[in-house]
């Protein structure tokens, strides 16, 4: 094996610093106090919610 300089990243060196960035990202976004409005839609007793997706999908599946 060749010797590698210490000045050139490694694959090693970018895995540990993604595995400690993450957590830190997401500690950041749940600190910051804000929150996203959700459009909650109400789910029917089991049936599938008719939306444009749903009577697509039932339109291609027809034969």
């Amino acid at each position: 094996m060749t010797k590698k300089t210490e000045a050139t990243a490694s694959r090693r060196d970018f895995l540990k610093l993604a595995g400690t960035a993450a957590p830190a990202a997401v500690a950041a976004v749940a600190v910051s106090g804000t929150q996203a409005a959700a459009d909650e839609t109400p789910v029917a007793d089991g049936k599938m919610q008719d939306t444009p997706h749903t009577r697509a999908y039932l339109a291609s599946t027809r034969f």
